[in-house]
């Protein structure tokens, strides 16, 4: 195995396990909790949710696999339900699905090639590793919101990587 495969294999890991552990929380929650704001300057579960599969869809998907991006960010947050638990996690497991396969697919070419998205430069490997990044901080604060919420450790340890 090479660095480049090894790279877009455990990033895609990475991605389906956060994905696992977002529906884990969401099978968790009523749909009032997922849309539950503390404040308004506070992000429900739900908006998260939209707010990671819009990210992906438009950096992996759009960016690096060449579909039309049709992001509507500030729909993301402002969404304030409506949207049940399903519903959600269905979105969130079909983009990623998608996504993981763009990742997995990537070659050599693309990793180094540069891309506009956002109204940002960047290189195929930097876009793979800002996406599992930013995924990963929102996994964690779902992850936080659903421990608030329900008041239960809800079982979800990383694997220990083999040395």
């Amino acid at each position: 195995m090479n660095a480049e495969t090894l790279l877009i294999t455990t990033a895609a890991d990475i991605l389906r396990k956060h994905t696992e552990r977002i529906g884990i929380c969401l099978g968790k929650l009523t749909d009032d909790q997922i849309w539950a704001r503390g404040t308004e300057n506070e992000n429900a579960v739900g908006n998260l949710v939209l707010h990671l599969a819009g990210n992906v869809r438009q950096w992996i998907i759009s960016g690096l696999g060449g579909k039309p991006d049709i992001r509507e960010r500030d729909k993301e947050f402002a969404t304030e339900g409506g949207i049940p638990s399903e519903t959600l996690q269905a979105k969130l497991q079909e983009t990623m699905t998608e996504a993981a396969g763009v990742v997995e697919g990537l070659t050599t070419e693309q990793l180094l090639r540069t891309y506009q998205v956002q109204n940002r430069t960047a290189s195929g490997v930097e876009a793979v590793l800002r996406v599992t990044e930013h995924f990963a901080q929102h996994a964690g604060q779902i992850i936080y919101a659903t421990k608030n919420l329900t008041g239960q450790d809800l079982g979800l340890v990383m694997p220990r990587t083999k040395k």
